[in-house]
């Protein structure tokens, strides 16, 4: 049960008359916790109740107002506007972050928990936990284990992993593993934090604003203070939703996925019963949110981000470097590439280059397909010297006018592709911008990678990755993008073949399965822990 908290005289700072008014809530005055994980610096501002077993009338009466000390505005100073020192109230309100997450948010504590059942077990919280039917004599049942894949759709790469990975399960498990995917903050959070990934999509159009965002929350006292505020709101329904799939498993692909769902797991003492994963789908810069120091795994696609990961504050054994996870179908054999050019309608002899733009067919794809068609001509000879196969996504716009194009040399236009590994197979280059699973995917099929655009932030290093390693180069001009391709499919056609090698040695068609295998080894050795889930 969770011991009452001791009360505080309130001041007179007209801030904590307000907050005493509308919630009779208050802050704990117990702001610093010695223990060695993440929340030793910077704990939520959870609202809490004094017990989970008093009555709702219980409750109101012992509801007590405690505002930190070191929070309030001291009287002398608060006399006079002049004497406010910004410095020490900043100072101070990070101290009121400090605050001991074994403490449930309101929220979370008014999850309806089942207190009348007699087969439960109660936590050491004071509520009951439902014991979901994994034995306690460590003997496994015959029901599937549940998966929860927690992703957001800001960009098309978290998905993509997601998929990935429940695929990988499937084929690998079948029906051993119940998977499913959710979008944490759009289906689990209220308004306006469901809103996160039109906000995303917002920013990163606007380059400035999203630099802004990226690099002003990466350091740690910022985001941790923002995740500590952002539970107080949302932690009622995260902890719905996460228990709404009575998980065996949680795996995030997405560096917001892991503070507040393991602030709930923590409380709720679950973290030795559920295993709490990640999976890093940025292959160089990323950023500091994907790492906590809570998880069970942190998978990493490239030693570079294994070593951030280090210097983070996870340990060894917490990390794995098994690569970026991609479809299963990448890891099968590839077919002849006359047949899958045969089945695109593509020349069967000519060299092709694959131009791409993302799900939404963004980038300038219409200016380089245009510099590249007049590239891959040879006016001398009067014949092409090349072929090209454009991906315009869901943008339909852009089709139909590349479509109405009268070109010089072979171009085939397709729309949105659910088989990329056979477009890819088909071609010998790619022009992309870079995006992380498409660079990963391109590697495997060896395909040299002109980078043409990146997002600021975590797509930065992903250029550098590429180049440095011999497997692409980068420009933004569609001129000087065409000059290259020209070069590779004539007089410099062993400079393609070595970035195709160099490509070949860096891939890792295996990651996804290797990551499955991980996770199942890891539910194998808590078999003999009783599964649990809050009853809501």
């Amino acid at each position: 049960m969770m011991q009452n908290p001791s009360t505080v005289s309130q001041e007179s700072a007209p801030l904590f008359d307000l907050v005493a008014q509308v919630g009779r809530f208050a802050f704990s005055s117990r702001f610093f916790n010695s223990s060695s994980d993440e929340y030793s610096s910077f704990k939520s501002n959870y609202l809490y109740f004094d017990s989970f077993k008093s009555s709702i009338g219980q409750r109101k009466r012992n509801c007590k107002v405690s505002a930190a000390s070191s929070f309030s505005l001291r009287s002398g100073k608060a006399s006079s506007v002049g004497s406010f020192n910004v410095s020490r109230f900043v100072n101070e309100f990070n101290k009121a972050i400090r605050f001991h997450c074994e403490r449930l948010p309101i929220g979370f504590a008014s999850v309806g928990i089942n207190s009348s059942e007699r087969n439960g077990i109660r936590d050491e919280n004071g509520g009951v936990l439902e014991d979901e039917g994994l034995p306690l004599n460590g003997i496994e049942n015959d029901q599937p284990k549940k998966v929860l894949i927690l992703m957001s759709d800001t960009g098309g790469g978290h998905r993509a992993s997601a998929e990935a990975i429940k695929a990988a399960f499937h084929e690998k498990f079948g029906n051993e593993y119940q998977v499913f995917v959710t979008d944490l903050w759009s289906d689990h959070t209220p308004w306006p934090f469901n809103q996160l990934p039109r906000s995303y999509n917002f920013l990163v159009k606007h380059g400035p604003l999203w630099k802004m965002t990226y690099y002003g929350t990466a350091p740690r006292v910022i985001h941790q203070s923002n995740f500590a505020a952002t539970s107080t709101f949302i932690a009622r329904e995260v902890a719905k939703g996460l228990m709404k799939y009575q998980p065996d498993i949680i795996i995030s692909v997405h560096p917001l996925m892991q503070h507040v769902p393991l602030r709930i797991l923590r409380a709720k003492g679950l973290l030795k019963k559920i295993v709490f994963t990640t999976v890093i789908t940025d292959l160089s810069t990323c950023h500091p949110t994907w790492f906590h120091k809570l998880v069970t795994r942190c998978y990493c696609p490239t030693a570079d981000v294994a070593k951030r990961a280090m210097k983070a504050g996870l340990q060894a054994s917490q990390i794995k470097v098994y690569g970026l996870p991609v479809r299963p179908s990448f890891v099968k054999p590839v077919r002849p590439k006359v047949e899958l050019r045969r089945e695109l309608g593509m020349d069967e002899d000519l060299p092709a280059v694959l131009l791409m733009g993302g799900g939404e067919g963004m980038g300038p794809i219409e200016a380089t397909a245009r510099a590249l068609g007049n590239a891959l001509y040879d006016e001398n000879l009067g014949e092409p010297i090349g072929q090209v196969l454009v991906i315009c996504g869901r943008n339909k716009k852009l089709a139909n006018k590349l479509l109405s194009t009268d070109w010089k040399i072979p171009v085939q236009v397709k729309g949105f592709v659910t088989k990329m590994e056979e477009a890819m197979g088909a071609c010998d280059c790619i022009i992309t911008k870079a995006g992380p699973g498409t660079i990963a995917e391109a590697m495997i099929r060896g395909l040299p990678i002109i980078l043409n655009d990146f997002i600021a932030g975590q797509e930065a290093g992903n250029v550098p990755y590429v180049v440095e390693n011999g497997c692409g180069k980068f420009s933004k001009s569609p001129k000087e993008i065409a000059n290259i391709v020209s070069q590779w499919f004539g007089p410099k056609m062993d400079e393609l073949k070595a970035m195709s090698q160099n490509a070949l040695k860096l891939a890792r068609p295996d990651a996804v399965f290797r990551i499955v295998q991980d996770l199942h080894e890891l539910v194998r050795q808590r078999n003999f822990v009783p599964h649990y889930s809050c009853v809501t």
